[in-house]
């Protein structure tokens, strides 16, 4: 009896916070057809904040990707002070508010800041442009892909690895020919996850950007401004997108996630 009752608070649970609102968002959006939907995103707007999410996501996924596996193999691989620290410190953005990380982000890189200062009067202009809004993306996915890795190199032990540097394998070709196939669906997962938070940020973005129309929106920004504005169907085609690419998303991780499991058996 227990069981069926927990049951079925989990379903109801899910189907009003998850569900229902994602459906709701869904019928309105096509609620008169198709055709206001594909308008609304092909809009200039809408094309512009489309092309700078995925500017901004695909810089912050290379920029954690790199980082990640980097920092996956120092924290497995190698004993140094301070190690519990750095894993301190790669978690830190799961704690953080994304509004607090973009108002630090100010703080170092804004105008009047020393060295937000310093860099423009090179040219380089950070906050309120796509390179904040990158480092602010950046920031809050920081530990996705480096704690999907983390566990898999674990596992894998460097026995392999050890053996091919006995065989005289530099440490490029070890990485290349060894660790990576053996870290490729971790690999995968956190890169997925990573682009997922990146695609969907919001906070920190808004903090950082501006949210200059035509400038420094991305699709979050646009479901907002647009909604503020009352043209709703547009705020509700771009969210719809957005619920699409989170559902492609996580299909993505299921799929990885099994292949994950297998090559660590």
């Amino acid at each position: 009896m227990a069981k069926h009752v927990l049951r079925v608070v989990a379903v109801v649970y899910v189907m009003l916070l998850l569900v229902l609102p994602v459906a709701l968002i869904v019928w309105r959006t096509f609620g008169d057809g198709l055709g206001p939907f594909a308008e609304a995103l092909t809009s200039p707007s809408a094309l512009h904040a489309f092309k700078v999410t995925v500017v901004v996501a695909g810089w912050a996924v290379l920029a954690n990707t790199v980082f990640g596996v980097g920092a996956a193999l120092l924290l497995v691989r190698h004993e140094f002070p301070g190690k519990r620290l750095l894993g301190a410190f790669i978690d830190l953005p799961m704690a953080v508010s994304p509004v607090v990380v973009g108002l630090a982000l100010i703080l170092v890189y804004g105008r009047f800041a020393p060295l937000g200062g310093l860099l423009e009067s090179w040219g380089i202009q950070v906050i309120f442009s796509t390179p904040g809004m990158v480092l602010a993306t950046v920031f809050v996915s920081l530990p996705l892909v480096v704690r999907a890795v983390v566990p898999v190199l674990e596992e894998l032990g460097d026995e392999q690895e050890q053996a091919a540097h006995t065989l005289g394998a530099s440490r490029v070709q070890t990485f290349v020919r060894i660790t990576l196939p053996g870290i490729r669906w971790a690999l995968g997962y956190g890169v997925v996850l990573c682009l997922a938070r990146s695609l969907g940020e919001y906070g920190a973005v808004a903090v950082v950007s501006g949210r200059l129309v035509d400038q420094t929106q991305t699709m979050t920004l646009f479901v907002e401004e647009r909604f503020q504005n009352f043209d709703q169907p547009a705020a509700f085609a771009a969210a719809t997108a957005l619920a699409l690419i989170a559902v492609v998303t996580l299909l993505l991780t299921k799929l990885l996630r099994p292949k994950d499991r297998s090559d660590g058996n």
